[in-house]
């Protein structure tokens, strides 16, 4: 059995099994397909609409993350998905029901320590988390000693997602002397290609890396063609778009609108056209002209105002109506409305799936009873597990190729116990708290009020099961506490019991006490 890594082949080769079919292996990860014998420079110039695209794609993302309110959002979002305290990983391994010896499972969670020690997880967290989300993928390279494989990843360093692009170069099996395919096994073969001058540069020098040299995390999301990766900022375009033209408008009507301008109808009489217009100019000119003396100097200067010259209108008027006159035009009357711009601004936090009551800044933050949650931010907390699941991909490529270096499991044992491995992300410790009293709260209430009808319509099994939610092990867990408990009460004598026969009802109260996490459905 071998073991391929990097470039690098560990123990015997063996081939690898091809099943025929007539479909290229699909994987949602957004690389560019390429067709049977394309050349490595051909891929490259091959790749420039599309990479291009997708490289303009990422620096919108950018831009956008740097505008007020998308901040804002994002900010709000990475804060739920990324908590951080001294002392305390952002992140933790759950190995739940791993049917793995204890110092197999006591390594697996050493290597995960060291990538998170790599990637500087308990420091770098939010602007890591926060990049992914922006860009909607993260490229790490990973970095070994040839020499000392077994010692496992080295480094993990960070790369431009503008400079590098994964690759897959289909293979159509064999065909026949007509050109049909005899054997359908159409397979992919995968690699990066990267440029550190970036992709869109055509004379920049490309190379081709291995990719198992790379850790590609991405946000799961594909356009209509399934061909490139979106961002979770994607559908906020266009929000942020017309709230951007909106704000300029409304700048701009504002400071055309605001100040009040005057109106001067000059008299000029029976005047020909060209005299009139002369007159008129000479007017203004008079107007614009205003000799001003300085005392402290002595000079007579010239102050011209060319600004009111530009506010003002000056209409002629002729003979047999009124006389000169000056009237005043009014500004704007809703110069304070705003409700166009609320309105997107609402529209761009919908996008993002961020709740509205956090636009406002004067809307306070209850930690009250967990009944109490609005729908939106119910909807928003889920929002949250769903990228905090998917950005555990990150963490899952990195484990298997630290966990197969180091010798710890077989590359094909992996896709056996990777099922069984879970994230558990930071919560907010108050608000954890908060739940889990209230929950268990509820639960004992409910436990009074079905006291009279334990041994007559319900069992003391299923009230354990379906009332304070206790699994299996929890209820193994307590009897056994509440046996032990019994024997230090009577010093180690005498029965134990009825509580502690089958964990009796009278032993309730007890057992939720002990109960330190407990199952919830």
């Amino acid at each position: 059995m071998a073991i391929e890594l990097f470039g690098f082949t560990i123990g015997r080769k063996e081939k690898e099994k091809v099943l025929p079919s007539f479909a290229p292996p699909v994987t949602d990860d957004g690389s560019q397909v390429l067709p049977p014998a394309a050349g490595a420079y051909g891929t490259y110039l091959d790749l420039e609409g599309t990479t291009k695209n997708e490289i303009d794609l990422v620096y919108r993302y950018r831009n956008m993350s740097v505008f007020p309110e998308t901040e804002l959002a994002v900010d709000d979002i990475v804060n739920e998905a990324i908590i951080t305290s001294a002392g305390v990983s952002p992140v933790a391994l759950e190995l739940g029901d791993l049917n793995l010896s204890d110092k197999i499972k006591d390594k697996i969670r050493k290597e995960f320590n060291e990538i998170i020690r790599l990637l500087d997880f308990k420091n770098q967290a939010y602007d890591i988390f926060r990049k992914w989300y922006v860009e909607g993928r993260l490229y790490y390279h990973i970095i070994i000693d040839p020499n000392e494989i077994r010692s496992g990843i080295q480094e993990l360093r960070a790369l431009d997602a503008t400079k590098i692009k994964k690759i897959k170069q289909l293979d159509d099996g064999r065909r026949g002397h007509d050109g049909t395919i005899t054997q359908t096994a159409i397979t992919a073969h995968e690699y990066y290609v990267y440029s550190e001058g970036g992709l869109q540069q055509r004379a920049a020098p490309t190379i081709k890396i291995a990719p198992d040299s790379i850790c590609y995390a991405h946000s799961g999301l594909l356009d209509e063609q399934r061909k490139m990766i979106l961002s979770h900022l994607h559908k906020a375009i266009k929000p942020l778009n017309q709230l951007r033209m909106l704000e300029d408008a409304t700048v701009i009507y504002r400071i055309t609108r605001a100040p009040e301008r005057r109106i001067f109808y000059i008299d000029v009489g029976n005047l020909p056209r060209m005299k009139a217009e002369q007159y008129l100019r000479d007017i203004m000119s008079r107007y614009k002209n205003k000799l001003v003396y300085n005392s402290e100097t002595g000079e007579v200067t010239d102050d011209r105002r060319h600004q009111s010259m530009l506010e003002d209108y000056w209409l002629p008027r002729r003979e047999g109506g009124k006389g000169t006159e000056i009237t005043t035009l009014p500004g704007g009357e809703n110069l304070g409305q705003l409700d166009d711009v609320e309105y997107f601004q609402k529209k761009l936090y919908k996008s993002l799936n961020v709740p509205i009551s956090r636009l406002e800044s004067d809307t306070g933050f209850s930690l009250g009873r967990e009944s109490e949650i609005t729908r939106d931010e119910l909807k928003f907390s889920k929002f949250i597990n769903r990228l905090q699941l998917r950005f555990s991909t990150l963490f899952n490529d990195l484990l298997e190729k630290q966990l197969i270096l180091k010798g710890v499991i077989a590359k094909e044992d992996w896709v056996k116990i990777n099922e069984n491995i879970s994230y558990q992300f930071a919560e907010d410790s108050h608000y954890r708290e908060v739940k889990e009293s209230e929950m268990m709260a509820g639960r004992l209430n409910l436990l009074r009020d079905a006291e009279d009808q334990i041994g007559k319509y319900l069992s003391k099994e299923w009230v354990r099961k379906n009332i304070l939610h206790q699994d299996e092990d929890d209820i193994e867990s307590i009897d056994k506490q509440i046996k032990q408990e019994a024997k230090e009460e009577e010093g180690g004598e005498g029965e134990e019991g009825e509580g502690g026969e089958e964990g009796g009802y009278g032993n309730y109260g007890g057992q939720s006490a002990q109960m330190g996490n407990p199952a919830v459905n």
